[in-house]
Parts: C-alpha cells; sequence; structure tokens
C-alpha cells in the first residue's frame, strides 16, 4: 500500500490524526497553561487604575513629602506674623553708702517695660510685610505639593500600564510554550519515520526556548509589581498586584479625539501646578524685595520704666517714671546687602518661570508628537499587521501538514507571528505612555 509504503507501516488514520493535532497545536488558537511554575507566596491584591490613582493621590512618597513642606510653610506663616511679647525686668536696688552706716531708707525697686518693636512693627508694616513673604512662599508649596501629585499619577499609571503589558506578556509566552509542547508530543510520534532527528531537535530546541520565556516573562512581571508598589507607598512585603489587563486595550481617550495644539497648549499653562509655582516665587521674591527696602527704617523699642530708691520725703530717688525710645542708627549699613540679594532672588525667579514656560510648550509638543506617532503605529498593527502574521502562520501550518512547506518555513511563521505580538504589546505600551505624558504635560487627567 502507497501510503504504509511511505510512512513505515503507519496506518493511514493514525497518520491523519497526527497531523490534524500538530496542526490545531501550531495555531496558537486554543489558551493553555504552561510550565509548572511555583506561585509567589506574596497575598494577591487586586487594583483597578482608579484604585492606583486614589493610593498615589494619598500615599505617594512625593506627595508626602510635598505636604510635609506645605505643613512648614503654614508655620512659617505663622512665625512671620506673630505679635511680639512685651519684655519686663524688675529688680531691687540698695544704696551704697548704706552698706557700713545707718540708713533710714537703704532699700529701693527699679522696673521697666519693652514693646520689643511691637507699635514700629505695625506703623512701619514689617510684621505685614515678613506676614506676606511666607504667605507667598506657603502658596508655592501648596503649588509644589499639587505639582507632585500630578508627576506621581503620571509615574503611576504608565507603571499600571507596563505591569498589564506584563499580564498579557505572561499569557503570550504561556500559550505559546504550551503549544510548542503539543508540537514537540507529536512530532515524537511522526519521528523517525515522518521526520528525522534533527528536526525533531529543532522543535525541542523552539520549545525548550518559550519555556524560558515563561520564567523570563514572570519575571518581568513580578519586577512590574514591585516598580508599581514603591510608586504607591506599600510598606512591608509587596502583594501579588492583580491589575486589570483590559487597560491595555488600545482606544482612543474622547479628549484626544481632535488634537488642538493651541487648545492644549492653554490648557496647559492654565492648569500646570508647577506654572503656578513658579508664579508664586517670583511673588514671594517681590514681597521679599518689599520687606528687604522697608528694613532700612531702624527697628525702635518703646521703654517704659520706673524707679524708686527708699521712701519718704528724704528718700534719695524718689519714685519716677521714665519713657525712652532704642533703635539703632544707620550710619555705617543701610541693609544694602539684603536689598541686593533679595533683587538677586527675584531675578532669578523670573528666569527660572521664563525658562518652565519654555519647557512647558516643548513639553506638550513633544508628547502631542510622540501620541501622534504611538496612535499611528497601533492602528497600523490593529489594521493590517496582526491579521496578517495570524494568516501566514495559518497557511504554513496547513501547507506543513499538507507536505508542500518545510519545517523550516513553520518556525519562521511561528516566530514571525510571535514577534508581531510581541511588538504590538511594546506599541500599545507606548501609546498609553504617551497618553499619560501628554496628561502630564497639559496638567489635565484625560484618562480616568
Amino acid at each position: 500500500m502507497k501510503t504504509s509504503r511511505r510512512f513505515g507501516g503507519i496506518s493511514a488514520r493514525a497518520v491523519r490524526l497526527a497531523v490534524v493535532v500538530a496542526g490545531l497545536s501550531l495555531a496558537f488558537s486554543a489558551r493553555a497553561d504552561g510550565p509548572a511554575v511555583v506561585a509567589p507566596s506574596a497575598p494577591v491584591q487586586t487594583m483597578s487604575l482608579a484604585d492606583a490613582v486614589g493610593i498615589a493621590r494619598t500615599r505617594g512618597y512625593d506627595v508626602l513629602l510635598s505636604a510635609a513642606s506645605v505643613r512648614g510653610a503654614e508655620a512659617e506663616v505663622r512665625v512671620a506674623g506673630q505679635t511680639p511679647n512685651p519684655a519686663i525686668s524688675a529688680g531691687p536696688a540698695r544704696r551704697v553708702d548704706c552698706f557700713s552706716g545707718n540708713c533710714p531708707t537703704p532699700w529701693g525697686f527699679n522696673a521697666s517695660l519693652s514693646d520689643q518693636g511691637l507699635i514700629e512693627g505695625a506703623i512701619t508694616r514689617k510684621r505685614k510685610l515678613r506676614e506676606d513673604v511666607a504667605k507667598r512662599a506657603l502658596e508655592a508649596a501648596r503649588f509644589g505639593r499639587a505639582n507632585a501629585e500630578r508627576v506621581v499619577i503620571s509615574q503611576v499609571k504608565v507603571q499600571y500600564v507596563q505591569t498589564a503589558a506584563a499580564v498579557a506578556r505572561v499569557e503570550l509566552t504561556r500559550e505559546i510554550a504550551a503549544s510548542l509542547q503539543k508540537s514537540v508530543d507529536v512530532n515524537r510520534v511522526r519521528y523517525p519515520r515522518v521526520i528525522d532527528e534533527g528536526q525533531l531537535a529543532r522543535v525541542e530546541q523552539e520549545s525548550l526556548r518559550a519555556d524560558a520565556e515563561v520564567d523570563i516573562a514572570l519575571r518581568q512581571l513580578r519586577q512590574e509589581q514591585i516598580d508599581l508598589a514603591v510608586l504607591l507607598g506599600t510598606e512591608g512585603p509587596v502583594p501579588d498586584l492583580a491589575v486589570d489587563r483590559k487597560t491595555l486595550d488600545f482606544r482612543v481617550p474622547e479628549a484626544l479625539a481632535v488634537l488642538d495644539k493651541a487648545a492644549f497648549l492653554r490648557t496647559a499653562m492654565e492648569n500646570r501646578a508647577d506654572r503656578k509655582q513658579a508664579v508664586a516665587q517670583v511673588a514671594q521674591m517681590e514681597a521679599s524685595v518689599s520687606l528687604a527696602e522697608r528694613q532700612r527704617i531702624p527697628d525702635v523699642s518703646l521703654t517704659v520704666q520706673y524707679q524708686q530708691l527708699g521712701s519718704g520725703d528724704n528718700a534719695p530717688q524718689p519714685p519716677t517714671l521714665s519713657v525712652g525710645v532704642g533703635l539703632p542708627l544707620p550710619l555705617f549699613y543701610q541693609q544694602q546687602g539684603e536689598i541686593g540679594r533679595a533683587a538677586a532672588d527675584r531675578q532669578t525667579a523670573l528666569v527660572a518661570r521664563r525658562r518652565l514656560e519654555t519647557l512647558l510648550v516643548a513639553d506638550v509638543e513633544s508628547a502631542l508628537n510622540t501620541f501622534s506617532t504611538a496612535r499611528r503605529v497601533v492602528e497600523r498593527y490593529e489594521s493590517a499587521l496582526l491579521e496578517r502574521a495570524k494568516r501566514a502562520r495559518d497557511i504554513t501550518t496547513v501547507q506543513y501538514t499538507a507536505g508542500s512547506a518545510t519545517l523550516t518555513d513553520l518556525l519562521d511563521a511561528q516566530r514571525s507571528w510571535v514577534a508581531v505580538n510581541t511588538g504590538y504589546l511594546a506599541e500599545l505600551v507606548s501609546y498609553w505612555t504617551s497618553v499619560f505624558l501628554l496628561e502630564q504635560a497639559v496638567g489635565k487627567e484625560l484618562v480616568r
């Protein structure tokens, strides 16, 4: 019989069955479990993207640090606006000439009260200017906290998508490894009557490589989970963070359906917290200059003093009340250094603001360019590349089953399909990263 001669005595029914099994196993369309992997001991914690953003707002380390700076600035406002406490001094007095003689009134008393510059500070408004400087610093600190939140949220969103992509990569590698293992089992049945040892070795090599890719994908997934936990301020053992795989699915947010560069630039100028912080810092330096100039007025202290030595009509020092004024005379120095330093700080703040606004425009331009490119690439994958790679693999599988394609052709088609799907995952990550970086550039959430 022709079939028996070709396959060394194996029945045609058995050969057809083996070929069908091989074709199904190489199609990669069925979900299957990969090689056994030791499960992590960390507890599983399911977390959506909204959950991650909410945690980052309250537990992100950069947000907590900036919140501490805000509390410090609030304390500085209280310090700058405090009302000076009056100073009082009092003590007994004794006549020197009464230590050796007999005096009828040897003891006396003196006391003094100073306003510590309270009245002068209110009249010259120095205290009000110091408080104004502190309030501007507080405003800048609050915008700094908002800016830290803006950056942390963007970082968390990007990391969340990278973690979701790592999950998808594990699924893909397990699917490939399971299919190749089935192919190895089928081809071992066909060896040595249908295929030679070299062909079997090549299939086994591909299967072993696929198993290694599963381990690498699992390692990468765990690292992405650890990185996400750090951004979320997780303390103690890092849990097995189960993220929503569908977050990675391609879609165009409604806010990005039409790209209006001018509108995005206006939004960035209005919403970016770091720009508002820069504006507040300029105002703080303006107030510092005003305070430094006002400090040229000497600090005046008013003093009320009471003195008494002895008592009665013959007292050496009858009760006396006096009022005095104390102030440094600005003969040699009139705050030139403080005024110059404040003016230099104001100029620095102005330049820093202009530089930030230039970088802001560049951030928006770069983010829009990256988003447009990433969107086109992903759309090209979904419209043609994925389907063509799958079709080429399926056709080559059928041809290999019919004997018109070689094992090399089949493996090449499989590798091409794997490369296209792996590249697609990478481009999805790039796409969503560009979306979240655009959010960061304009200072407004575009995806919730």
